[in-house]
């Protein structure tokens, strides 16, 4: 395949078509005339605004939010229509101008009004009732819009028990809340929708997303590609491993596991289908790839900078090193599985001919240093939003080198608009998710629930490692169904708040509790029936959607098993252990993800049978379980079991299966 060859097979306006089918983030309109231009300047004045705030920092953190919040909304109104059948529109119906306008009203309000409501010290005027009330509802508004109805019905349901909470049966009793004080606490508090989660969107997330932007405009995701289909492309089942590598790279500068998955699938996906991946093996493998960009450090899902804020006394740098060996495990068990696969339908590596030229793709690995700045910067105790300025720069500069990554001023104006476009669904996503938490906070919702999770489980068994398995349990089945139809920062905003304390209460780390419904959150996007990342992955290879989220939950199977690992053992999060007690929980996790990717795919050096294929996964599992007697009985059982894998290889023929379309 040639250079020119390796290029995306989809059209771009294909990928838009996919994206606004599966992404509820990436479903504008197309606006003509006046409302173009003025959606562009206040895209721009957007990122203007929060570079200079980022810059300055001399904005009070109220008037900072407040003034996010009306930029978010009143571009949301005019972006994103009331229903996706008129997305096909280019007009702006006359009443979202009419919403962008309040919205713009709600925004000004507390800098124009900060002074005089500081001074009635909690006192509301009907101004300041009306004012939250209508932030309340554009907020809902806008996240309906701009990022579903699953996290919209669950804010109001929020908010309906803050009001009803006299009459909620047994435990979720509380005094109640009338409509003053909820919307005091959701509009003139800092625990409602001007709380934590719209801090970390207006300034870590905003920043990392125009980051993101920047590198797209260099060509970046391009060079991912590039760069991953010249270490991997002549590996057996090049094409799939290729997928893996240049989709973890990808998660660096994309937000989104469905964007992820339609801009490196519409590469990936096609090479691999040629080569004999079976469609629906094709996009599970993408999709689960794509997905786990956000679990890969230095930049994780936006997610992580909100668990900054929420664990606190914590740096962002300790979040990403704790999350490594889970990343690595994740990956390394894609990619032992999809090669697995490959040397079971017998697939070859990309020849000669189909590799990209080398020498070309080294030229551009400076392109790889605003990465490298990033995590040097993070390294050395610099403040994340710092980091994230400081990149954005030397991505500028180092674009400059060759012509063809250069950033000129226009494209650094479109870099600025698209970051602060991709912007938009994620303020809407944590300004929804602060009324959430304004609700538990409130209502003494997390702590009550907490105690119900430890008390069902207690109800079932009596033993502490019993009762914290069964917590974790449910804590992931309740992550996994809210991911279903939320953005990864509001189904862990609502799951580290409801969630993740009946954990800590059963004595886990507070790291390992947060990362626990972090990753469920993330994984939720490739698990049946409702996988978004999954389907849109099933969009570019043509294969059955249902099919190709059971691939793709199959492929990331570490993630369903690592996050109870690191919970039990915190050895994984390199919490409180040494160098050589980190290099042994190392090998011993990749050794069992070898023996559970065996085991699932059923192929090593010959066939597996099932009875075999069981005894792996077992033997995986042990080896996971970062404990000295259960890491011995693994290696014993691995032994034998590779053992009877390369004697009996050459009396089996190293049985192949057939490939299946």
């Amino acid at each position: 395949m040639s250079e020119k060859k390796l290029h995306q097979t989809l059209s771009e306006e294909e990928q838009k078509e996919l994206l606004e089918k599966y992404d509820p983030e990436a479903a504008t309109r197309s606006v003509k005339g006046i409302f173009k231009w003025i959606i562009f300047f206040g895209l721009l004045a957007f990122s203007v605004f929060q570079l200079y705030a980022s810059i300055a920092q001399v904005i009070p953190r109220q008037l900072l939010l407040s003034i996010h919040l009306g930029f978010a909304l009143s571009l949301i109104f005019l972006l994103y229509p009331a229903r996706k059948k008129n997305l096909k529109k280019n007009k702006v119906a006359w009443y979202d101008i009419i919403l962008s306008i309040l919205s713009i009203v709600v925004g000004a309000y507390w800098p124009i009004m900060q002074e005089d409501i500081v001074n009635r010290i909690g006192l509301m005027t009907t101004t300041d009732f009306v004012i939250g009330g209508l932030a309340i509802l554009l907020v809902l508004e806008a996240t309906r819009r701009a990022v579903g109805l699953p996290i919209t019905i669950i804010a109001a349901l929020f908010l309906l028990y803050m009001y009803y909470g006299r009459v909620m049966p047994g435990f979720l009793a509380h005094r109640g809340f009338d409509f003053d004080d909820i919307v005091k606490t959701m509009f003139f508090t800092g625990e409602g929708i001007l709380g934590t989660p719209l801090y970390v969107s207006a300034t870590f997330i905003f920043l990392f997303l125009l980051f993101g932007a920047f590198l797209v405009k260099t060509g970046v995701g391009q060079y991912f590609n590039d760069l991953a289909v010249s270490i991997a492309g002549k590996r057996t089942g090049g094409p799939a491993k290729v997928a893996i590598f240049s989709s973890a790279l990808q998660g660096t500068i994309s937000g989104s596991s469905v964007a992820n998955v339609v801009t490196s699938g519409s590469f990936t996906i096609p090479m691999m289908k040629k080569l004999g991946y079976r469609k629906e093996f094709a996009g599970g493998v993408e999709a689960a790839a794509s997905t786990g960009g956000q679990l890969m450090p230095p930049i994780m899902g936006a997610a992580a900078f909100l668990m900054v804020e929420f664990i606190g006394g914590i740096s962002y740098w300790e979040i990403a090193k704790a999350a490594a060996i889970p990343a690595l495990l994740y990956f390394t068990g894609i990619w032992i599985m999809t090669h697995f696969e490959a040397k079971r339908i017998g697939l070859r590596g990309l020849s000669d001919e189909e590799m990209p030229n080398r020498k070309e793709v080294l030229k551009k690995i400076y392109l790889l240093i605003p990465i490298l700045t990033v995590i040097v910067l993070l390294l050395s105790g610099i403040s994340v939003m710092r980091a994230a300025l400081w990149s954005i720069v030397a991505t500028i500069v180092i674009s400059a080198i060759r012509k063809d990554t250069r950033i000129g001023l226009m494209k650094m104006i479109d870099a600025l608009v698209d970051g602060a476009r991709t912007a938009l669904a994620v303020a809407a996503a944590t300004a929804c998710a602060g009324i959430i938490v304004g609700v538990v906070t409130k209502t003494g919702l997390g702590l009550t629930l907490a105690n119900g999770l430890v008390d069902l489980a207690s109800d079932i068994t009596n033993t502490a490692n019993g009762k914290l398995l069964l917590t974790l349990f449910f804590t992931m089945i309740a992550s996994i169904v809210l991911g279903m139809g939320s953005p990864t920062t509001a189904n862990y905003v609502i799951t580290s708040t409801i969630a993740a304390p009946a954990i800590i209460l059963l004595g886990a780390p507070e790291l390992s509790a947060h990362l626990f419904v972090f990753y469920f959150g993330i994984i939720a996007d490739i698990t049946p029936p409702v996988a978004l990342a999954a389907f849109a992955a099933a969009g570019v290879s043509g294969g059955e959607p249902i099919k190709t989220g059971v691939n793709s939950a199959k492929l990331a199977i570490a993630a369903f098993i690592i996050p109870y690992m690191f919970v039990l053992s915190p050895e994984l999060l390199l919490i409180d252990t040494t160098i050589p007690e980190i290099l042994w929980v190392v090998f011993t996790a990749i050794t069992g993800m070898t023996a559970i990717g065996a085991g699932i795919i059923g192929f090593w050096m010959r066939k597996i049978y099932w009875y075999e294929r069981i005894v792996f996964v077992i033997t995986g599992l042990l080896l996971i379980y970062p404990e000295g007697m259960t890491d011995m009985i693994g290696l014993g059982l691995f032994i034998v079991m590779v053992a009877l894998q390369f004697f009996m290889k050459k009396k089996d023929g190293g049985q192949k299966t057939e490939v299946t379309a």
